[in-house]
């Protein structure tokens, strides 16, 4: 029985590194340790026992072992895709197939929403949910309130039409800092950011500033947000008027559906950009700044996939909006 614990050693030890094999859509480990030169089929039998697999499989294997995998061109464009941002290994089977198709691969067919799962799982670029954040504002019940002009019909016709505004905040190694953005309902882009150490009146008015900055044709505009005294602040108040933007305002304060796209924004950003990928705690607030920066203005905007947008990330899908005006911004 010497020679029976020699090769169960060796077939050990080759298991270890023996690749996962495609055997019509199975996967079968250890099928490339087994020997298929000058074996008697008494003993391949007791090989094939020993690994857990059939003698059938095992010739299937020898059968196509050395055949091409038939998505593996589709494998290499995922890769890409996955690699080109940071923030891109969240996608999950809808965005990724999305991201194909607007992409268009030269030579690769794009298959069907479920094989593009299966390439996905088959090549570890499957992405696990993680876990999403609560608001912070609170909300002042003394003061005047505006009436909810949305409804949670968070849905716009044009850009600049209805506008999500909140804050949310983010532990850093020196305090905290509190982040605050204006997304238009159009397109879920961001019209507006401010980013500032406290949670004044003063950083709500600063997103209105760089957002009409931006974007002239806010006027005219709805923002919503939650009843948050911030919102209710006279500060807030006259940068509204003073711009020439209707206020709305969550029905309840304690109705955080009322405001849910924008919440669900914040949790995108954080599941995205920081969960499982730094510790905030160990950077500073100049240090979240830029990260939180170059996240929203270039790759929100510009390039995640947004599928809302019908897989296109914002700025693309306005851009065709306006070029379907003849007036291509």
């Amino acid at each position: 029985m010497d020679w029976i614990q020699q090769w169960q050693s060796k077939l050990n030890k080759q298991n270890e590194v023996a690749p996962l094999v495609r055997t019509g859509g199975s996967r079968h480990t250890g099928l490339a340790a087994l020997p298929h030169r000058n074996i008697h089929k008494g003993k391949l039998s007791f090989y094939c026992r020993m690994l857990g697999v059939s003698r059938q499989g095992f010739y299937k294997y020898l059968a196509i072992k050395d055949r091409p995998w038939k998505y593996q061109d589709l494998a290499d464009a995922m890769r890409v895709i996955h690699a080109e941002d940071e923030c891109n290994d969240t996608y999950g089977r809808i965005r990724m197939y999305q991201a194909l198709l607007l992409k268009n691969p030269t030579g690769i067919k794009i298959p069907s929403e479920r094989t593009v799962y299966r390439v996905m799982d088959e090549i570890g670029l499957v992405h696990r949910p993680k876990r999403k954040p609560n608001g912070i504002t609170k909300a002042d019940r003394e003061a005047r309130k505006s009436d909810d002009l949305l409804k949670r019909e968070f849905k716009a016709d044009k850009p600049l039409e209805k506008c999500v505004t909140d804050i949310t905040e983010i532990k850093a190694k020196d305090g905290k800092l509190y982040v605050s953005a204006i997304f238009d309902c159009f397109d879920s882009s961001v019209l507006g950011l401010a980013m500032e150490t406290n949670m004044k009146a003063t950083l709500c008015e600063h997103t209105l500033d760089n957002a009409y900055l931006a974007h002239p044709d806010l006027r005219g505009a709805i923002v919503h947000s939650d009843r948050g005294r911030q919102y209710t602040s006279e500060t807030y108040r006259q940068a509204l008027s003073k711009y020439g933007i209707i206020q709305s305002m969550n029905s309840d304060g304690g109705r955080c559906h009322d405001n849910a796209r924008c919440e669900s924004m914040w949790a995108r950003m954080k599941s995205e950009l920081l969960y499982d990928r730094y510790n905030t705690e160990s950077l500073t607030t100049d240090e979240l700044r830029v990260l939180i920066w170059r996240y929203f203005i270039s790759y929100w905007n510009n390039r995640r996939i947004c599928s809302a947008n019908g897989g296109l990330p914002p700025m693309i899908k306005r851009q065709r909006y306006y070029q379907s005006l003849g007036l291509a911004a």
